[in-house]
C-alpha cells in the first residue's frame, strides 16, 4: 500500500500560500463589493443633506408656489383656486415697488461698504501686528452678537432726542436728524447696523483668501516697486476674486431678506410692520409679514410675495455673477 506524501511543511512554520488562497468565487465578491463601495459609497455619504434638503427645502418651496395660486386665508375655510392672480395684485400694489426700492436701496448702502471696509481690514490683518489673534477674534464679535441686541442697541444710538450720533452732530454743529423720519436717513442707519454686524465676517474669510496667495507672488510685486495698497488692489484682489465673488451673493443674499433691522429700528409694533409711518423704509420680507402675520393672515398673498423675493433674488445673484465674470474675462 502507498501513502501519499504530504505537502512539504515551510522551514518558517506557516502554510503555503495555495493553502491560504481565497476561492475564485470569493475573489469575485470581494471584487464587486469594493466596486459597489467605490461607486455607491459617496451618494450614500451626501444622501442625508438630500434627504433633509427635501424635506425641509424643496416641499416647502413647492408647497408655497401651491398657496400663492389660491386665495388663501387662515380666516376662512375655502381657498379659491386664483391661478397668477396674486401675483397681479402684487405687481400693481405700488406699496410692493415701494418696499423692493427699499431693499435695494438699503442693500447697496450697506453691502458695497461692507466689502471695502471688510478687504481693507484684512489687508491690515495680514501684516506683522502685536496680537494677531486678539484682532483677528475682535473682528468675529460683532458676528457672534444678536442680530435683536444689534438693532435695539443701534436703534438707541441714532435715536432722534438722545441718540449718541446725533449728540455728536450737535457737537460739530449740524442739527438733530430725526433718522426715522426719512428714507434716505432712515436707510443710512439700518445699512450702517448691517455693515457693523457683518464687516469683520467678510474680512476674516477674505484673510482666509489672502493667506493662500504665495508669498513669492508679493515679493515679485515689492520688488517692482509695488507699495502696500498697490498690491492689495493689482495682487491680492485678482487672486481671491472667487471669494469676492462668494461675499457678494451672500451678501446679496442676506440683504435682500433683511428684517429684523428695519422691524426693530421702527420700535416695533404698527410702525415697526409697515417700515415707518410713511413705509419710508419697509423691506420686502416686511411687507411679507404685513399681508401674512399682521392682518388678514393672507397667507397666498404673502406666499406670492415669497416667490416673488426667491425669483428677484435669483435675478440679482445671477446679474451679480455675470458682472464679475465679465469684469474677469476683461482683466
Amino acid at each position: 500500500m502507498t501513502i501519499a506524501a504530504k505537502p512539504a511543511a515551510d522551514p518558517t512554520g506557516r502554510s503555503s500560500p495555495a493553502a491560504g488562497r481565497p476561492s475564485p468565487e470569493r475573489r469575485r465578491f470581494t471584487h464587486l463589493r469594493y466596486r459597489l463601495d467605490l461607486k455607491a459609497s459617496p451618494y450614500l455619504y451626501i444622501a442625508p443633506f438630500f434627504a433633509l434638503f427635501a424635506v425641509f427645502g424643496l416641499f416647502p418651496l413647492g408647497y408655497t408656489a401651491w398657496v400663492s395660486a389660491h386665495d388663501w386665508s387662515l380666516l376662512s375655510d375655502e381657498h379659491t383656486f386664483l391661478g397668477l392672480g396674486n401675483y397681479q395684485a402684487l405687481l400693481s400694489d405700488p406699496y410692493f415697488w415701494n418696499a423692493l426700492g427699499n431693499t435695494l436701496s438699503i442693500l447697496l448702502l450697506a453691502t458695497v461698504p461692507q466689502l471695502l471696509a471688510a478687504l481693507l481690514l484684512a489687508h491690515l490683518l495680514t501684516l506683522r501686528l502685536r496680537g494677531q489673534t486678539f484682532w483677528r477674534m475682535g473682528m468675529l464679535l460683532p458676528n457672534v452678537a444678536s442680530v435683536v441686541a444689534v438693532a435695539v442697541i443701534f436703534s438707541q444710538l441714532f435715536g432722534r432726542d438722545f441718540g449718541l450720533v446725533n449728540w455728536v452732530l450737535e457737537s460739530l454743529g449740524a442739527g438733530r436728524v430725526d433718522w426715522q423720519a426719512g428714507s434716505a436717513t432712515s436707510h443710512v442707519a439700518i445699512a450702517v447696523m448691517v455693515a457693523w454686524k457683518w464687516t469683520g465676517y467678510n474680512a476674516l474669510i477674505y484673510l482666509a483668501a489672502m493667506q493662500a496667495v504665495p508669498r513669492e507672488v508679493y515679493e515679485a510685486a515689492h520688488l517692482d516697486g509695488a507699495s502696500r495698497m498697490q498690491q492689495l488692489f493689482h495682487v491680492t484682489v485678482p487672486m481671491i476674486r472667487p471669494t469676492i465673488v462668494f461675499t457678494v451673493i451672500v451678501s446679496t443674499i442676506y440683504g435682500l431678506q433683511i428684517f429684523a433691522e428695519p422691524q426693530l429700528f421702527g420700535g416695533g409694533g404698527p410702525n415697526g410692520v409697515t417700515g415707518g409711518a410713511s413705509r419710508q423704509f419697509q423691506t420686502l420680507t416686511l411687507y411679507l409679514y404685513e399681508h401674512g402675520f399682521n392682518r388678514g393672515f393672507e397667507f397666498g398673498y404673502a406666499s406670492a410675495v415669497a416667490w416673488t423675493m426667491f425669483l428677484v433674488i435669483i435675478l440679482i445673484a445671477l446679474l451679480n455673477y455675470l458682472f464679475i465674470r465679465r469684469i474677469r474675462s476683461a482683466s
